[in-house]
């Protein structure tokens, strides 16, 4: 399976360092540089990149600037950045980027806007695998050891989620967030059933951990 490529560019080493050991345990390859000049530069040898993750206030040339690289090599952008003003986010939008997220930011915020960016795209990997069950993104199929399970479409929803950011705990609230939408107004019970639902289907009851008061984790 190819690996989907991100580009980071992010002065603070702490905050790299953590969004690098996020991405390899989601399974996208990755590079990171420190400096907007440096990393301009090296897109001369090698841009093959599905998204970039930019920071705007950088040594060398700055993320508005570096966005101008990006769009000569059809890369899209998020910016992650500590600017908060209004002005600066609709210049960032308006000029091209895909989406601005406001530093600080929870990680799998950050993992389910990479997901979407590439979706929209065209760039995302269409098959999940968790041992022997098959998740078709595109054909919205399930396969257990070949066979092909019948899920309702929220349970589909939820089962690639879960293994989207397996070994994770996801909130029930978060959950509900991303497939019923902000919108919704019933309660979290209606996350429990579904899960109920996709452990008897899949006969994973031991594999999908509930994190009591919180939501659930997929090991692997």
């Amino acid at each position: 399976m190819v690996k989907n490529r991100i580009l980071v560019v992010e002065d603070d080493k702490a905050i790299s360092d953590g969004i690098a050991v996020n991405l390899e345990y989601s399974g996208y390859d990755y590079r990171v540089f420190g400096d907007g000049q440096e990393a301009a530069d090296s897109l001369l040898e090698d841009h093959s990149y599905d998204i970039a993750l930019l920071d705007i206030m950088l040594p060398g040339i700055d993320g508005f600037e570096l966005l101008e690289y990006m769009k000569r090599y059809n890369i899209p952008v998020i910016y992650l950045t500590a600017k908060t003003d209004m002005a600066s986010e609709i210049k960032g939008l308006r000029e091209g980027a895909e989406d601005y997220i406001i530093k600080p930011f929870h990680i799998l915020t950050l993992l389910v806007r990479i997901e979407k960016v590439l979706k929209r795209t065209g760039k995302l990997d269409q098959i999940l695998r968790i041992k022997d069950i098959t998740i078709d993104l595109k054909e919205h199929k399930v396969l257990k050891a070949g066979e092909e399970i019948t899920l309702t479409p929220l349970e589909f929803e939820v089962l690639a989620m879960l293994t989207k950011y397996k070994n994770r705990i996801i909130p029930r609230e978060k959950l509900l967030d991303e497939i019923w939408g902000v919108d919704f107004f019933g309660g979290t019970r209606t996350v429990d059933v579904h899960i109920a639902n996709i452990r008897r289907k899949l006969d994973i009851s031991n594999r999908i951990k509930t994190i009591p008061k919180y939501g659930y984790r997929l090991e692997d």
